[in-house]
């Protein structure tokens, strides 16, 4: 059996401002066609399908017509559960109607497995599927007043194990076992564009938890493709795209994964070419560096994290042609050497939002006054042309 693992689609996310369900339409293209191409028997999407629990009409849209193009008319089955972004009973609500394409949706957590049936092969599949478990979903009160972290996430995994046991007992021999789950695991790394489902650590899965004889085990959250030492075959398959500047020069992928009953998987990634890269420049030359890369055409169909370093202050007119020349150009952060001499810049450059930088160099160049919030403000919508910024920085 031939299995495609996927997750954390995020449609309906943004780039501070700037709609990705282009790049998201394109992924689904390329999705559809390496399906077909590969001849996949069965996708499992480990959740965070959506970027909000209330995501606009465009984001659903494409996410239904995705799964009538996957699905082939129902020959092809899919396992979906949610993510820690979705709405479980939202997500769940259309079960009724799309298991006729051969489509289970899981919204909450539940003792029931996903079975599948693999008619190329003649395989069956049971499919251990977890939804993202919540300390509310979970419905058990797992933090008191004298708990500590270590307490409440040793709590944590032993109830996460327990259900992915109880499920694992209805694996047989003669089917292809597989887990799938929606949690942040000890050992993963993680990038800043992943909404964190932990409290200092607390909510977190030990692999111990994951031990319960799957073949292979599908997990979604973390957006860079990896793999996780621990019992089998543990791999978060990432996401599509590139869905923060942390994440620039990711590679993004597809798991695909060849199985039969009682023996090993041999997972494989299939590299995507579709969205936009993001990168960041540090132009350390200033304006005339930043001219040079534009008349290059550099990174044309990029998204851009821009960091210039300058002794004089940006004209509008300078922002403006940046923008005008580059539409893929998403932030500007000037950089004078009163922010370096006087300690203000950070060691990770976007934590500091460009509204607090700008705050601190207009105090420095007017010897204390601070910035009127119309000011603030009018400074923004020119640096984004119409797109303020909530954060500064990177979406989180």
């Amino acid at each position: 059996m031939r299995i495609l693992h996927t997750a954390d689609w995020h449609f309906g996310r943004t780039l501070e401002g700037r709609s990705r369900l282009e790049e998201q339409a394109a992924f689904v293209d390329e999705l559809v066609q390496i399906t077909e191409e590969q001849q996949i028997d069965l996708i499992l999407l480990a959740g965070d399908i959506y970027d909000s629990v209330n995501p606009p009409a465009g984001a659903e849209q494409l996410f239904y017509e995705a799964m009538a193009r996957l699905s082939a008319g129902g020959s092809r089955p899919i396992a979906v559960i949610a993510g820690n972004h979705d709405q479980p009973e939202r997500l769940a609500a259309s079960s009724p109607l799309v298991a006729r394409a051969g489509i289970t949706i899981f919204g909450l957590p539940t003792g029931d497995v996903m079975r599948f049936a693999a008619p190329r092969t003649g395989e069956r599949a049971v499919v251990a599927a977890l939804p993202y478990p919540s300390e509310a979903r979970l419905a058990e009160l797992l933090t008191g007043e004298d708990a500590d972290e270590s307490g409440i996430r040793s709590a944590y995994s032993a109830r996460v194990g327990r259900l992915l046991r109880q499920q694992a007992q209805q694996f047989a021999q003669d089917t292809v076992n597989v887990a799938m789950s929606h949690i942040y695991v000890l050992g993963g790394v993680e990038s800043d564009s992943e909404r964190p489902i932990q409290v200092g650590g607390a909510y977190t899965v030990d692999t111990a938890a994951l031990a319960i004889g799957a073949q292979y085990t599908a997990l979604g959250h973390l957006h860079r493709p990896q793999t996780v030492k621990g019992d089998g075959v543990i791999r978060y398959s990432g996401s599509p795209l590139a869905y923060s500047f942390s994440e620039a020069g990711q590679a993004k992928s597809v798991t695909i994964l060849d199985i039969a009953p009682g023996h090993a998987a041999s997972p494989q990634e299939i590299f995507l070419s579709s969205g936009r890269p993001l990168v960041r420049w540090q132009a350390l030359g200033g304006m005339e560096e930043v001219y040079r890369w534009l008349d290059e055409e550099r990174d044309a169909r990029s998204w851009i994290d821009l960091e210039i370093r300058l002794t004089e202050a940006m004209t509008m007119e300078q922002i403006q042609h940046l923008r005008k020349t580059h539409e893929g150009i998403v932030n500007i952060r000037p950089i004078y050497p009163e922010m370096e001499s006087s300690g203000l810049l950070l060691s990770n450059r976007s934590e500091m939002p460009i509204d607090e930088l700008f705050r601190r160099f207009y105090e420095r160049q007017t010897g204390g006054a601070e910035p009127n919030p119309e000011l603030v403000q009018l400074f923004l919508e020119l640096i984004h042309h119409s797109h303020p910024v909530e954060n500064g920085g990177e979406t989180a």
